[in-house]
């Protein structure tokens, strides 16, 4: 910016120019000797410099206001995901389905049904809409869980938060059997021998007079070698086995994937609670993400099945 003089004299050289003006809030002046030159009848045309003041409230008002609409987005994106997640539990309840009880026995207290894992916490994780819907139809309930869970060397206090779980989900300690096979170890580098699998789930389908089975899909569900070794062990039978029918496995997809389908759900609001709760059983496993899961599974909602 650039001052103009009036046409008065300048005094001497020697003087420096002061320039006195009413300056924006947030700026300070300072003084600029005169280049020495005398001015010219049409007056002389002084440099004007403008220093912004220093403060260091201003530089963190700044800073704010930067960050102000990334705070914005992170807000809106939160409560999306909320109520996406309040909505998919609402829909749930609506979803036509076909009963657990509609594939096995006529009468539905005479379906007796073993759900079988791979870890304590997989019962919570990804079976609760089903083992919840199998008690309100008075359905017998067993499960069998195939390691102690013993990969960081907790199997021990993993197997009371599975009884402790079970209890929430309606399934007595009597009917939990927890399996601690050195060949059968919590390890996803491990491959797991299906033909011992075969043979313990056999036993135990045998000795409780089981009719409906239920365990992971092709998948594992999520992936899981242990969970897949399940369903290998399971659907690859030998011809002398006489095993029950039907077996169920929950589809990852979301949608069922042979006929004839089967789905399983809470009511929300009660059911939403004791999955909570079963979940919350196993705190040795409740790190940061189990509580996102918790929150945005769908499995906490909802289990898609198909008979095999």
């Amino acid at each position: 910016m650039w001052w103009a003089s009036s046409g008065r004299a300048v005094k001497e050289e020697s003087e420096p120019c002061v320039l006195s003006l009413s300056l924006p809030p947030g700026f300070t002046q300072r003084r600029e000797p005169c280049s020495g030159k005398r001015p010219s009848k049409r007056g002389t045309f002084l440099p004007l410099v403008l220093v912004p003041a220093r403060n260091d409230r201003s530089l963190l008002v700044s800073v704010a206001m930067g960050l102000a609409p990334l705070g914005s987005f992170l807000v809106v994106l939160l409560t999306l995901l909320w109520l996406g997640s309040r909505w998919l539990r609402r829909r749930g309840a609506g979803w036509g389905h076909r009963t657990l009880c509609t594939a096995g026995p006529a009468r539905a207290d005479d379906v007796r049904a073993l759900v079988v894992t791979a870890h304590p916490d997989d019962e919570a994780m990804f079976f609760a809409p089903t083992i919840l819907s199998l008690g309100r139809f008075r359905a017998q309930l067993w499960l069998l869980c195939c390691s102690s869970g013993n990969f960081y060397n907790q199997g021990e206090i993993r197997k009371k938060e599975l009884v402790q779980s079970c209890s929430v989900l309606g399934i007595p300690s009597s009917n939990v059997t927890v399996i601690d096979h050195r060949d059968l170890p919590d390890d996803p580098a491990v491959e797991w021998d299906t033909h011992l699998l075969s043979t313990f789930v056999l036993e135990h389908v045998e000795t409780n007079c089981i009719n409906l089975l239920i365990t992971f899909d092709a998948g594992g569900v999520s992936g899981h070698a242990n969970h897949i070794a399940l369903y290998m062990a399971l659907s690859s039978k030998s011809p002398k086995e006489e095993w029950l029918r039907p077996e169920c496995f929950p589809s990852g997809a979301g949608t069922s994937c042979c006929s004839p389908s089967l789905q399983s759900q809470g009511t929300c609001s009660q059911r939403g609670s004791y999955l909570k709760r079963a979940m919350r059983c196993h705190h040795s496993q409740l790190l940061w993400f189990r509580h996102t899961y918790i929150l945005f599974s769908r499995f906490m909602v909802i289990n898609s099945l198909c008979c095999l």
